[in-house]
């Protein structure tokens, strides 16, 4: 159970951390990308104006000089497009041009590809007159700002699974450390109620037997205290089974040794079915069996009656008069499977994941009877998962629960 819980607080608490630095490094690339547009962005600009200065302009028209330094260009990966204003191409220069047409009113463009190009567009203006005569457009490609992501993305993403691997060793550590007094408690009371239920059993017993006793002579008996005696007689009774289940529980969490022999599940649960059913028909219920013959589990035949004998119970308490039981053992070629389904009062979904905890019981289900520990689904579940099987359960309100436990199959062996 506490390793379980470890292992949910280490998962939850990583997802957690794993969200947070994933948000962080989320926000830090996309800070990073716009930095580093908005610099590309500038510097051609920066080299937008300065390569107007070469331009030759006589009235509305403009000349481009060859006095740029082509090389440079090309070492940038960078190019130059000249446009008149009706968007016509005139000139262009350097290495990884835009393809895209002219578009005046975007002063950026990106052309996405292999590889990609990011465009500057600024207008050309006649210095004496201020008059626009043409476009000039600087493009570059992307190719260093793309290596540049993704160094940062590998960096991110290493820092990111370093940072959880030593976070989980870490919150694992803790958790061991928070964790530790707790299970040694749980450990403690455990112990305890093994050594309670132990030594109560002898008292019980001893107040049961004088009961049973002074009930078998109670000549001269006043009423009132012969119903007194019944009245002890029945608490011990109750006492007694809470007593029984405790210590049943205390063995299960102790991994005590469990018997390894063959047991006929079908003779079993047909037995159980046999003995339950006087005590449906005096509620007004139908219960009714198909069993598959000649199943075989290995364990305690003992332990397993009491499992299956608490699930009829259970179905019988909670379903009213006219309602319908129904029992089910069949098997495929590894698994044993047992259903036993009602039309009874139905449990909540929002109850479902408590029902197998201990002296947990829904408050619907008490309108039906009062009495019970809430200890017979925790017992079912401890003896079907010392046979290395599962029990679960699906429900509706009103409609009724249906109870699947699934066992290993015991192979045949052939003479």
């Amino acid at each position: 159970m506490f390793r379980s819980l470890r292992w949910r607080l280490l998962l939850s608490n990583l997802l957690t951390l794993a969200v947070v630095l994933g948000s962080f490094a989320a926000a830090v690339r996309v800070a990073f990308w716009q930095s580093l547009r908005q610099q590309l962005t500038d510097r051609l600009t920066a080299l937008g104006q300065g390569v107007m200065a070469n331009v030759e302009i006589e009235d509305r028209h403009f000349k481009v000089t060859d006095d740029l330094d082509l090389a440079q260009l090309q070492r940038q990966q960078q190019a130059l497009q000249w446009f008149d204003l009706r968007g016509r191409l005139i000139a262009q220069q350097g290495i990884n041009v835009l393809a895209l047409p002219l578009d005046p009113k975007a002063t950026a463009q990106t052309q996405v590809g292999d590889p990609g190009i990011q465009a500057v567009t600024l207008p050309i203006l006649n210095p004496d007159t201020g008059q626009q005569v043409g476009y000039v457009r600087i493009s570059q490609s992307l190719t260093a700002f793309e290596d540049t992501m993704r160094r940062l993305d590998w960096g991110l993403g290493v820092g990111v699974m370093v940072s959880l691997a030593v976070s989980g060793w870490g919150i694992l550590w803790l958790t061991r450390q928070a964790m530790g007094p707790i299970e040694a408690s749980f450990e403690q009371l455990k112990q305890f109620t093994a050594d309670a239920s132990h030594e109560l059993r002898s008292p019980l017993m001893a107040i049961a037997s004088n009961v049973e006793v002074s009930l078998k002579y109670a000549e001269g008996m006043r009423p009132e205290d012969r119903e007194a005696l019944m009245a002890i007689g029945s608490a011990t009774q109750q006492m007694t089974r809470l007593v029984e289940d405790l210590l049943l529980l205390a063995r299960g969490d102790r991994n005590a040794p469990l018997p390894t022999s063959s047991v006929n599940l079908s003779d079993l649960v047909r037995e159980q079915v046999a003995f339950y059913q006087p005590q449906a028909a005096s509620r007004g219920l139908v219960l009714t069996a198909t069993i598959a013959p000649n199943l075989q589990v290995r364990g305690d035949r003992e332990q397993l009656g009491r499992a299956f004998a608490n699930l009829l119970q259970n179905a019988i308490q909670y379903t009213p008069a006219m309602g319908h039981v129904y029992v089910e053992v069949r098997s495929d070629r590894h698994t044993v499977y047992i259903l036993v389904k009602d039309t009874g009062i139905g449990i909540a979904a929002e109850d479902l994941p408590q029902i197998f905890n201990r002296f947990w019981r829904a408050d619907t289900a008490r309108h039906y009877d009062e009495g019970g520990s809430g200890l017979g689904l925790s017992i079912t579940q401890a003896i079907v998962q010392r046979h290395g099987g599962t029990i679960t359960v699906s429900s509706q309100l009103q409609r009724g629960s249906c109870f699947t436990v699934k066992l290993p199959r015991q192979q045949k062996v052939l003479d």
